[in-house]
């Protein structure tokens, strides 16, 4: 779209703040901008920039570590947070790999207090003899050769996670200085790399102590030049390492950050926080491994398990070299959160292994059903999201030659897993459900109750097309409707109030720009089944407006009804406006998923303030909008520095988008050179734990678990429910 347009948000992120700050830093740079009177032209690059020369003597071959430092991307996924922190992922999986080989049972994982990283382990230590036709040692052709390593061979290890022989030479193009600790053959071996370079020889240090413990300590302070920040968050190295203690049964994984706790204390009172804890630290280790996980899992969903138990079960064929480990259990959600690993790496892509589970599981329970006339001979099959409506599993597999996509290995290409996975699944939950009739009718009856659900659902969306809604009944009385026929340019604002409606009727551009009016708050649909939706009045009006047919995530809508490009949620800066989205957000996730996941879902964000300054000298009068509270104090911040006294200053707040004349709704709000609006999209959460977020916040059958939440975590988060 053309003119200013936000970074976007996901479905997840439902509450005021959440949007207020994702607005803010481009409105801050625009606020800036019209201080200083300062205009941006357009350019162009000159295509005399282009050179016509290009032969042999233009190709460039990167060697060593340069490779990396020019296209980091490639070996970890991004420069921002994201990359920052798989650098320490790389080094930590190194000392993983010598747990999964049974040498090392705990790792010791340090922020520093200037910002560097120290991972320290009990494994073997990094080989420091010369490595043959290389003339250097172990540690300095790890450090300083890509795809060197003891993964290859197969003679270091059996099972690893690193795989390419990249990790710890990244974390050395990437970085502006590593120290190497090896201790190993009965002294202590150290080495200093800066700027990829090692200052000197590996050098042989002093003897190790009696009962000291061989091992490996690597400290890497990252570039600056190279990410965009070099500040890491403990509680996402936290979570990431629980996992890892999960996935490693016994495994002990210490994190603890020795930075400097903030001391700001309270921004409004002054007061210095009283911390007893100076550093964080925590110390994860599990006995039970994946049962364990499952477990935290389904207490962290505040889910009510089906089945008391968690089923689990392992298997390993040492022939092909693959292990599995497997746990489950069902619960009375409707999401489903299926989390699969290959040699302890999460595969959020998922991979063979995690098709051979979802086949096997789907097949078996139907098999299941039929021997035990569950399911009767009339009844249709039960669907792989009917079995798995509700589920929590956790599969993990261990293969010695494993094969991913990419350096970053989020899903797994072995043809030998699916097979595998489907195998034991089949024998060992065949075995369970056999062993536990009870406990098994039960999770095939939950399974079957989700089937009548969707087939409820199907039904009514047949309905719906037999009845030709969208041809027989005339569009909503409340609609204005904009005078174009294309929806690549139509935008539709569902409005709050009917004041406001009409005061966005008369500044929005008839052309392309819709209007519908909505009168209080709407039906919260999450736990509306899709033929029932339409007895509310305001949601046949929303549907009827876009033209478009409720329908689950993972079905295939016709679109070709749909009338408008852009969906825009406009509501009051307030805390019932903020309802109101959440509501319609709820909608839209619930029961028109498609238009989000495709783009066509907005947030449009008025503002709650306007700001008169009036004529300076040279400067004319000016005015400036402001959503919050937070931006309006920025902004008389800059207008004190210009040497404006605050009483000079007229301050107006707007109660509602009732109070708004329709040339300042259309300048603020609706046109698209100043309007402010978010799109709405699925984000990089995964699609389960928004689930589980939405079924917290919004289920009627949830009220103790979200009351539970906002007593435990009410103070740090706002949510609107």
């Amino acid at each position: 779209m053309a003119g200013k347009m936000q970074e976007g948000i996901s479905v997840a992120d439902l509450d005021a703040d959440s949007l207020n700050e994702s607005a803010e830093n481009t409105q801050e740079d625009q606020i800036q901008d019209q201080i200083q009177n300062d205009q941006l032209e357009d350019a162009q690059l000159d295509d005399s920039l282009s050179p016509e020369h290009y032969d042999a003597s233009d190709l460039r071959v990167l060697e060593g570590l340069e490779a990396v430092r020019i296209r980091p991307g490639m070996y970890i996924g991004s420069t921002g947070p994201r990359g920052l922190h798989h650098l320490v992922y790389e080094i930590v999986d190194n000392s993983v790999d010598e747990a999964l080989a049974g040498y090392a049972s705990h790792i010791e994982v340090t922020i520093l207090p200037d910002g560097g990283v120290r991972v320290v382990d009990d494994g073997r230590g990094i080989p420091v003899d010369e490595v043959p036709g290389e003339g250097i040692s172990g540690v300095e052709t790890v450090m300083t050769k890509l795809h060197a390593g003891g993964k290859f061979g197969g003679g270091g290890y059996a099972v690893s996670g690193g795989l390419h022989g990249v990790g710890i030479s990244v974390v050395n193009a990437l970085s502006t200085r590593v120290d190497i600790e090896v201790r190993r053959q009965g002294f202590h071996w150290t080495q200093t790399y800066i700027d990829q370079k090692p200052t000197a020889r590996l050098l042989k240090g002093k003897p190790m102590e009696e009962g000291e413990s061989t091992g490996t300590s690597v400290t890497f302070w990252a570039d600056g030049k190279i990410f965009e920040t070099t500040t890491y968050d403990f509680e996402i190295l936290r979570n990431r390492f629980q996992q890892m203690a999960f996935l490693n049964k016994g495994l002990k994984i210490s994190l603890t950050d020795l930075r400097e706790p903030d001391q700001a204390g309270d921004e409004v009172s002054g007061e210095e926080s009283e911390t007893e804890d100076k550093f964080q630290t925590v110390t994860y280790q599990y006995n039970d491994g994946i049962k364990d996980y499952v477990d935290y899992l389904v207490k962290s969903r505040k889910a009510t398990p089906v089945e008391p138990d968690v089923i689990d079960f392992e298997a390993e064929d040492l022939k092909i070299g693959i292990s599995a480990e497997i746990a489950m259990q069902w619960t009375i959600a409707y999401s489903e959160a299926v989390h699969t690993f290959a040699n302890t790496i999460s595969t959020t892509e998922g991979g063979t292994h995690e098709e051979g589970f979802r086949a096997a599981l789907t097949s078996l329970v139907n098999r299941y059903a039929r021997e035990k006339n569950i399911l009767k001979d009339k009844d249709e099959n039960l669907s792989g999201d009917d079995v798995r409506e509700g589920l929590t599993a956790v599969v993990s597999v261990k293969l010695t030659n494993p094969q991913f996509e990419g350096q970053t290995k989020t899903k797994l290409g072995n043809s030998e897993a699916k097979t595998f996975v489907q195998r034991v699944m089949t024998d060992k939950l065949g075995d369970w459900f056999d062993a536990h009739p009870n406990e098994a009718k039960n999770i095939i009856q939950k399974a079957i109750e989700a089937s009548r659900a969707r087939l409820a659902a199907k039904k009514a969306r047949e309905n719906t097309r037999r009845k030709s809604i969208f041809e027989s009944a005339g569009m909503p009385d409340k609609l204005k409707d904009c005078q174009s026929n294309n929806p690549e340019e139509c935008e539709l604002f569902i409005v709050e109030g009917d004041s406001a409606g009409g005061s966005a009727i008369q500044g929005r551009n008839p052309i392309t720009q819709a209007i519908l009016p909505l009168r209080g708050k709407i039906l919260n649909t999450w736990e509306v089944d899709a033929d029932k939706i339409f007895g509310s009045d305001t949601v046949h009006d929303i549907a009827v407006a876009i033209g478009v047919d409720p329908h689950p995530a993972d079905g295939a809508p016709d679109l070709k009804g749909l009338r408008y490009g852009k969906i825009c949620i406009l509501s009051d800066a307030d805390v019932d406006g903020s309802h109101i989205q959440v509501l319609l957000l709820t909608l839209f996730y619930r029961h028109f998923p498609k238009l989000i996941e495709l783009g066509h879902v907005y947030v449009a964000m008025p503002p709650l303030y306007r700001v008169d300054v009036p004529k300076r000298g040279r400067k004319p009068e000016r005015k400036f909008y402001c959503l919050d509270d937070r931006e309006l104090s920025r902004t008389l911040t800059a207008l004190r520095k210009e040497g404006f006294e605050e009483d000079k200053i007229s301050i107006s707040r707007f109660k509602g988008l009732g109070e708004m004349k329709a040339q300042q709704l259309a300048e603020t709000t609706l046109h698209p050179d100043t309007r402010r609006l978010l799109p709405v999209g699925m984000g990089d959460v995964d699609e389960a734990v928004t689930g589980e977020v939405m079924n917290l916040l919004m289920a009627t059958k949830s009220a103790g678990s979200r009351k539970l939440w906002m007593e435990e975590y009410g103070d740090r988060v706002e949510a609107d429910v």
